[in-house]
């Protein structure tokens, strides 16, 4: 099945899309939008753009496991997703991610305006590589 990665942010929202098998994950171009209404609707547009099977939305917890405004922001803005679509939205635990991302991008020598393009779908491909792997490793669990 298709899924589609999400890392919501107020002014980008990175968008990342597995293929059926569920191994490799790949950015998508990101969505540069402040409203959250409308970054939402890119997001059912790009789930249906993809046919996926499932959403996945990375909530950004503090490193203490809490959440703070940021996942209620998220948290709102999967609502929305939730309401247009007919297929599973699921959050993830999106901790890291942006440190991870940037790391990749650094070590393929990406830097600056490129490296602003692409940081939010990098770390919603990360996201969507570690959602796969648990989904692996965990056949029987949702």
């Amino acid at each position: 099945m298709k899924i589609l990665a999400v890392d919501y942010g107020d002014a980008r929202t990175g968008l990342a899309v597995s293929d059926a098998t569920e191994l490799l994950a790949s950015p998508l171009p990101q969505i540069e939008e402040k409203s959250m209404v409308k970054a939402a609707n890119a997001v059912v547009e790009a789930s249906r753009q993809h046919n996926v099977g499932m959403i996945v939305i990375g909530l950004p917890r503090n490193m203490d496991g809490t959440e703070g405004s940021r996942a209620q922001k998220t948290r709102k803005m999967a609502a929305i997703v939730e309401q247009a679509v007919d297929v599973p939205v699921r959050f993830w635990d999106e901790r890291r991610t942006t440190v991870t991302a940037a790391a990749q991008l650094s070590e393929a020598g990406t830097f600056g305006k490129k490296r602003k393009e692409k940081l939010d779908s990098v770390s919603a491909a990360v996201i969507l590589d570690s959602f796969m792997a648990w989904r692996k490793n965990h056949p029987d669990e949702e």
